[in-house]
């Protein structure tokens, strides 16, 4: 596995090398220009010396005799190479006698032939280094009679470039020397903390959940610790509540299952007394119905979590199902000594829903209410178009729900502090069915004052 850190650490001195070298480059460029130009400019100076210097006091004679005479005159005003050529391009005379008779293949002769001031860099049999060379015209009396051409070593140049190149290389050394220093030390920065986060991950993959992350930073990696550790609490949680799920079904189970067996060994003694055989009957039948419904409410929630669950929309009357789920609840109502009451128009639309789901819903959430509304208490269901869709609220004055609960409530094995909750699973069905029909499921309540579900439905197929 490769390393970030030696990731980082190359990133970082690669680019700090790339940049020394393009910086450097380009120094020694700009240096050697600067060096290159001084040279030229001391060299134009002194051929300009000279050529006026001829005009001037040596026009009298010819240029041969000029060479023969008066030759020393041009040697002291420069300490470089000094070389005249007449107009036919002959050598008369060189300072050190290594010039050619000829000058063919010099640019810088041929531009003064021509009148002009030229310039020539290049190598020379007689010298390792390169050699910068000036030429300029000679004039007598306002007429061309030959070039007066400097010849200069750029070796002392070169050397002082070097000099400077070598500075520069041992600084660009040093520099990313430093560097990669400092790399490693903000490489660690990045690192270090990213070590710890993933063996607090590999911790918590082998189930440790009450391990925590040091927050080291206020950054994505601070954040990510911030993410794990509430990842970490979140499991402890759901694991917390799953464990109560369990134990709140098990016992659930656990009652209907006791009375239907006491009942059953009751009624193997042969009782002769027929009402105490219809009781028992009568609750061995009230106890299987509602240990029928608590398996397919875990059926449908196992159904749900694996995504297994499908609904058969189709065109439903939303009336015929009211007024079902009517029938179905009023006698609990009327036991109970509770106000249920329903109101809905009777020219409803047909709407697009699954019947049997959307009766389980209803019936669920209206057993929630009933459950928890005591005697004298009033339930109401609201039905009505609005904005093309179907709403549908519930409304009771039961005990409401805790502030803090409500936003739990319809959470998976959330089961309610109240002695009346049961395993916690009905709401979070009614929630996903109503999703699934492209609705909503909204729940607002009040402590001591009721609780109020409003079910959004749309009137045309969702897509």
């Amino acid at each position: 596995m490769k390393s970030i850190k030696k990731r980082l650490v190359f990133y970082f001195v690669f680019i700090i090398i790339i940049t020394v070298v393009i910086l450097e480059i380009v120094l020694l460029i700009n240096i050697q220009q600067y060096y290159y130009s001084n040279l030229e400019g001391t060299l134009v100076n002194q051929l300009h010396t000279s050529t006026d210097l001829y005009e001037k006091y040596f026009s009298d004679a010819t240029l041969q005799e000029n060479v023969l005479n008066n030759v020393d005159t041009f040697w002291n005003q420069t300490s470089a190479q000094v070389g005249i050529i007449d107009m036919k391009g002959r050598v008369l005379m060189d300072s050190i006698g290594v010039m050619p008779p000829t000058t063919e293949g010099m640019e810088d002769v041929k531009r003064g032939l021509e009148g002009q001031s030229g310039k020539w860099i290049g190598n020379v049999d007689y010298d390792t280094e390169k050699v910068m060379a000036l030429s300029s015209p000679l004039y007598s009396r306002g007429q061309q009679v030959g070039v007066l051409r400097f010849v200069a070593s750029l070796r002392e140049v070169n050397n002082d470039i070097k000099k400077i190149a070598y500075i520069f290389i041992a600084f660009g050394l040093l520099v990313t020397l430093i560097t990669g220093l400092v790399s490693i030390f903000l490489a660690n920065t990045i690192t270090d903390p990213l070590e710890e986060v993933t063996r607090t991950a590999e911790k918590m993959a082998e189930g440790d959940y009450y391990v925590e992350n040091n927050k080291r930073t206020d950054d994505e990696i601070g954040k990510l610790s911030d993410t794990l550790n509430h990842m970490a609490r979140e499991i402890i949680k759901k694991d917390q509540i799953k464990n109560d799920f369990i134990s709140s079904v098990s016992h659930e189970l656990r009652t209907p299952l006791t009375s239907i067996k006491g009942w059953a060994v009751t009624l193997k003694q042969d009782y002769e007394d027929k009402e105490i055989l219809s009781d028992g009957l009568e609750i061995i039948e009230k106890e299987s119905d509602r240990l029928t419904l608590m398996v397919e409410d875990l059926l449908d929630f196992s159904k749900f979590v694996s995504g297994k669950i499908s609904l058969t929309i189709k065109s439903v009357d939303l009336i015929e199902i009211l007024e079902h789920v009517k029938k179905q609840l009023t006698p609990r109502a009327l036991r109970e000594e509770i106000d249920f009451q329903f109101h809905y128009a009777n020219n409803f639309p047909l709407i697009y829903s699954d019947e049997n789901r959307l009766k389980q819903v209803l019936i669920n959430l209206l057993d929630n209410a009933l459950k928890f509304t005591p005697s004298n208490g009033k339930i109401s269901l609201l039905a009505k178009e609005e904005d093309g869709k179907i709403i549908i609220i519930i409304e009771d004055t039961g005990s409401g729900i805790d502030p803090q609960e409500l936003p739990k409530i319809k959470e998976k094995f959330y089961k309610g502090k109240t002695s009346k909750s049961q395993n916690g699973i009905g709401l979070t069905i009614s929630d996903e069915i109503i999703k699934m029909m492209g609705g909503n499921l909204d729940i607002s309540s009040q402590l001591d004052k009721g609780t109020k579900v409003t079910l959004t439905l749309p009137l045309q197929e969702v897509v």
